[in-house]
C-alpha cells in the first residue's frame, strides 16, 4: 500500500533523526477542538534517576577509550584531557526562561549520579564553563550542520569566532580543561534547550566523541537518547576518578580501566562481551547523513539507506547500527512501499528490544507504526501501539514524541467514538507539546497534521 506523499512526508517529520522537532504542516486542515483554544500549562518531568548501565565491562572500557580518544570528526586525540577540580557554570546571552532550571536539574543530577564537583559561579567571576544562548542563524553562519557545540579556551560566541581562525579552539592541543564554551540556539524549543544542555555539558566536562554503536547513550549521533542515561553517567564518573589525571595516554587509561569499572560498576564484571566494537567506516556514515539528512531526492536518501544495511551486514553488526540502518531504511520507503517500511520497522524494532538502552528506540518504531495505523484507520492498533509506547517514552523524558503519541491516541479514540478520552488525550498532549515544541504555531501546525493523518484513515 502507498501512503499519500502529503502524509508520508508527515510521517517523517514524526522521526527521532531530525536535528530538532518541527512540525512541518503536510495537511492544513485545523483541529476543530483546538480552535480558539488557549494551550494549557507547560508540562514538566518528575525528577528521576536513571537506570544504571547493565553492558558487560569489558565492553564499556572499550567504548570509553574509543569516546575519550577520538573526536567525531575520526581524528585521534594524544591525551585525556579534564577539569580538575571544581567545575563552576554560567549562563550568558538571551537565555530562555526554562534554560536556568533545566541546567539546575542536570547539574544536580551530575553531581548525584556522576559524583562531579559542578556548580554555579559565584557572580562577578569567570565560569570554567559558559553557555552563551546565540540566534541559531548566527550560529549557523560558522557551524551549519550542529544544532549546538562545545567549544575550548572561550567564553562566549564572540570570543570563538575570533579565535577559530587562530587554531585555539582544537580539542587536540588540549590536555589540561581550564575554559569551555556551550553555543546553543536562543531562538528553539525548550526540549531543544535541554536536549543541548544535556549532550554539550557531558561533553564539556567528559569524552569529545560520539559512537553509533552505543544503545544506551547521549553519546551517540542518533538522537534517540536525549537526557543522560546511567550508562553516561558511569562514563562521565569514571572521567574524573581520582585514578586519572589529564595528560594520560590511551594506553595509559587503558591499563587503568578494569580496576576502576570494577569499582564503581561491580555487576558489569563476568558479563559476556555483546561484540560489535569495531568503528564503524566513513562510507557507513556517510550514508547516514544522505538517508537521514534535509538534502536529497526520495530515491537519494533510500539508495543511502540501502547502502547503511549492506555495509552494517558486511561488518557482521548485530547492535545498533544495524537496527539504525533497517530504521533508515523504513523511513525511506514510508512514501513508496508501505509494506516494505513496515517490514524494516519492525525488523529494527526486533534488535533493539533485545538491546540495553534499546526500549526507547522501539518507542519510537511504535510512533512511526501508530501514525500508519491512524492514516490506515486501524484505530485500535494505534491506540495499542500508543499504549506500550507511552511509559517509555515518559521515563526518556521526550516531551515531543509524548505529545505526538498522545496527538495520535485523541484522533484515534476519536474516531472510534470515545469524545471523552480524546479530549482527555488531547489537553495532556499540549502541556508536553509546549515544552516539546515551544511555538503556539508549531503545536497547531503538528495537531492539525495528526488530524490530517486521521481525516485520511476515516476516508480510506
Amino acid at each position: 500500500m502507498r501512503i499519500p506523499k502529503a502524509l508520508a512526508a508527515l510521517i517523517l517529520t514524526l522521526s527521532a533523526c531530525a536535528p530538532a522537532p518541527v512540525a512541518q504542516v503536510a495537511m492544513n486542515r485545523p483541529a476543530p477542538a483546538m480552535s480558539g483554544t488557549t494551550l494549557p500549562p507547560m508540562q514538566g518531568f518528575a525528577v528521576q534517576t536513571a537506570p544504571v548501565a547493565t553492558r558487560s565491562n569489558a565492553d564499556i572500557a572499550r567504548d570509553i577509550l574509543d569516546l575519550e580518544f577520538l573526536m567525531e570528526s575520526g581524528r585521534a586525540l594524544p591525551a585525556l584531557s579534564r577539569f580538575e577540580g571544581p567545575i563552576t557554570v554560567a549562563i550568558t546571552g538571551d537565555a530562555p526562561a526554562t534554560a536556568h532550571p533545566d541546567l539546575a536539574r542536570v547539574m544536580a543530577r551530575l553531581r548525584g549520579e556522576a559524583g562531579i564537583d559542578i556548580r554555579p559561579a559565584p557572580v562577578g567571576t569567570r565560569a570554567a564553563i559558559t553557555i552563551d544562548f546565540q540566534p541559531r542563524a548566527a550560529m549557523r553562519r560558522l557551524v551549519p550542520s550542529a544544532a549546538c557545540f562545545v567549544v575550548p579556551r572561550v567564553s562566549s560566541f564572540a570570543e570563538y569566532r575570533a579565535a577559530r581562525s587562530a587554531g585555539l579552539t582544537d580539542w587536540t592541543t588540549v590536555t589540561r580543561r581550564e575554559t569551555v564554551g556551550i553555543i546553543v540556539p536562543s531562538d528553539t524549543s525548550p526540549q531543544e534547550v535541554r536536549d543541548c544542555l544535556h549532550e554539550e555539558l557531558a561533553q564539556a566536562v567528559g569524552p569529545l566523541n560520539d559512537l553509533y554503536r552505543l544503545p544506551d547513550s547521549v553519546f551517540n549521533d542518533d538522537n534517540f537518547h536525549t537526557v543522560l542515561t546511567g550508562f553516561d553517567m558511569l562514563v562521565l564518573r569514571v572521567h574524573h576518578d581520582a585514578a586519572l589525571q589529564s595528560g594520560m595516554s590511551r594506553a595509559e587509561v587503558a591499563a587503568r580501566l578494569p580496576a576502576i569499572l570494577a569499582r564503581l560498576n561491580p555487576a558489569g564484571e563476568g558479563r559476556a562481551s555483546a561484540g560489535g566494537s569495531n568503528m564503524a567506516p566513513r562510507a557507513w556514515i556517510d550514508a547516514v547523513e544522505a538517508a537521514i539528512g534535509p538534502r536529497g531526492s526520495d530515491m537519494a536518501r533510500r539508495r543511502a539507506a540501502e547502502r547503511m544495511l549492506s555495509i552494517a551486514r558486511a561488518q557482521g553488526w548485530q547492535d545498533n547500527r544495524l537496527a539504525f540502518s533497517y530504521f533508515a531504511l523504513g523511513r525511506a520507503q514510508v512514501g513508496s512501499d508501505i509494506a516494505a517500511a513496515t517490514a524494516a520497522f519492525r525488523e529494527a524494532q526486533r534488535i533493539w528490544q533485545r538491546l540495553p538502552g534499546g526500549e526507547v528506540r522501539s518507542a519510537h518504531v511504535d510512533m512511526q507504526l501508530a501514525a500508519f495505523a491512524l492514516a490506515q484507520g486501524r484505530h485500535p492498533e494505534a491506540l495499542a501501539l500508543t499504549d506500550r509506547a507511552i511509559p517509555v517514552v515518559r521515563r526518556a523524558e521526550n516531551a515531543a514524541l509524548l505529545a505526538t503519541l498522545l496527538m495520535i491516541r485523541a484522533e484515534a479514540n476519536e474516531a472510534i467514538g470515545r469524545p471523552d478520552l480524546a479530549k482527555e488525550a488531547r489537553l495532556d498532549s499540549l502541556g508536553w507539546a509546549r515544552y516539546g515544541f515551544g511555538t503556539d504555531a508549531m503545536i497547531r501546525a503538528r495537531q492539525s497534521d495528526i488530524a490530517g493523518l486521521a481525516a485520511s484513515g476515516r476516508s480510506g
